[in-house]
């Protein structure tokens, strides 16, 4: 008979309660020091802010308790803190508009309503979700989905273009961007698609110059997945979508084979769209003219938002200028693709880094879900999602910094935009249910013991 012996994990839900509070302290008292900066006094509503974060941090962590009690503690805490800074930082565009500009604006009241219902969707999901390789059975209609909504704003009708790109649909005066929750659905169906044919595609075709390339029959899904980048990139001249699909597919194609000739391939394929983007397509152009010259006199007055950001940046010096303080309001849209600029110049270097600290630790945290769960669905899928949010906050502080042009993208969690904050708190959630899977205790088989029987017949069983 086989010896089985356990062992305890430490589920640490009073650890995650200890840093849900202090999350919602440091986001509560950086909106209130806003208007003390900004005003001299306390926020309006400030007593009703500070209840409902609160509020927030009591039913993720009941939620927590009750459907993932061995998730990672850090997760929500992190998220929660970003959001909560994000409103802060967008509470200070607000005020800073009110004060210089003697107009009324309302986004960060906004913010928080959408905040609330991508808490609502989280705790949600956690409680429906209960086993993540549920959503394997799903992997083609996934695929379905994400690929409809990544082509809805080409709908006539239904579409709208804004600033150049063609990425909004608006239903009844409300505006929705679906390439966001596309992303979640194409990283389910790449999960699924990858864990089923990595071997074929990590062993099979010929050797050239060092480098294994794929069989024509396994270069199909490749080709599938630049033709939709492609479509984006043409049709809705959205640079920034379309590298984060197809960079999504890559790196889950690179973690599913640890194969280094798909990066090489994905870039050859992507380099020539772009750069007949950037020759061709004029928004495009405009972005890179900004990119690589923008304080030049020729160019200065088109590249009015990329300045701007720059000289809030510089404003911002070591330690910032303090909350309340800085001059957001002078910045094009610093509420949403800005607000890394916003938060640099009121918090300084020393709050930028701190900023990129609590992403690498979220980043981390999905990593090394993905490195602890047993089944290779839940690997992918966890290190897609840390992908997506890597690449994301890449991608929008490269763009402010100049590190790289300007794509439209959204810092996740921190900027403004109810579709962008919604769906990354589902990402949230899906990450709580996969860290779970990672660390839930199981029953350890003494070497050498022969295997115990199954035991029936659970779906995930079946699935896995």
């Amino acid at each position: 008979m086989a010896t089985i012996v356990s062992y305890t994990a430490r589920p640490r839900r009073i650890t995650q309660a200890l840093l849900l509070l202090a999350a919602v302290a440091i986001g509560v008292t950086a909106y209130a020091l806003v208007w003390l900066g900004r005003f001299d006094e306390l926020p309006p509503g400030l007593v009703e802010h500070a209840v409902g974060a609160l509020v927030v941090a009591v039913v993720l962590q009941a939620v927590v308790m009750w459907r993932a009690p061995y998730a990672d503690p850090v997760i929500l805490p992190l998220v929660v803190l970003l959001n909560l800074l994000g409103i802060a930082v967008i509470a200070s565009v607000d005020s800073a508009r009110i004060l210089y500009q003697d107009r009324s604006s309302a986004v960060a009241d906004r913010q928080m309503l959408w905040a609330g219902l991508g808490v609502i969707l989280c705790a949600a999901l956690l409680v429906a979700l209960r086993d993540h390789r549920w959503l394997r059975r799903y992997t083609w209609i996934a695929a379905v989905t994400g690929a409809v909504l990544l082509l809805t704003p080409l709908v006539p009708g239904l579409g709208s273009s804004r600033y150049g790109s063609k990425i909004w649909i608006s239903i009844a005066g409300n505006s929705f961007q679906p390439a966001e929750l596309a992303k979640i659905c194409f990283a389910v169906f790449f999960a699924g698609y990858l864990v089923s044919r990595r071997d074929t595609l990590a062993l099979a075709g010929p050797k050239v110059l060092g480098i294994r390339l794929p069989r024509w029959a396994d270069f199909g899904p490749i080709l599938v997945a630049w033709a939709f980048a492609m479509a984006v990139l043409v049709f809705e001249t959205d640079l920034g979508t379309s590298i984060m699909f197809f960079g999504l597919f890559v790196a889950m194609l690179y973690v599913a084979t640890d194969r280094l000739s798909w990066l090489v391939i994905g870039a050859v394929l992507f380099l020539p769209p772009a750069v007949i983007a950037a020759t061709q397509m004029s928004h495009v152009r405009t972005r890179l003219t900004c990119w690589l010259d923008p304080l030049s006199s020729e160019n200065f007055d088109r590249c009015g938002q990329i300045n701007a950001g720059l000289f809030g940046l510089a404003n911002g010096g070591i330690t910032g200028a303090g909350l309340g303080e800085g001059r957001p309001n002078v910045v094009p849209f610093a509420e949403s693709d800005f607000i890394f600029s916003a938060l640099a110049e009121e918090l300084g270097l020393v709050g930028a880094f701190a900023l990129l600290l609590l992403y690498l630790l979220l980043v981390e945290r999905a990593f090394r879900a993905a490195v602890g769960i047993s089944d290779g669905f839940g690997t992918l899928l966890a290190a897609g999602l840390g992908f997506v949010i890597a690449l994301q906050v890449f991608v929008v502080i490269g763009g402010v910094t100049r590190v790289i042009p300007l794509t439209g993208l959204t810092l996740p969690f921190l900027a403004a935009g109810g579709s962008s904050l919604v769906c990354n708190w589902i990402i949230a959630g899906i990450l709580v249910r996969l860290s779970d899977a990672a660390r839930r205790p199981a029953a350890r088989q003494v070497p050498g013991a022969p295997s115990p029987a199954p035991a029936g017949g659970s779906p995930a069983e079946a699935i896995a």
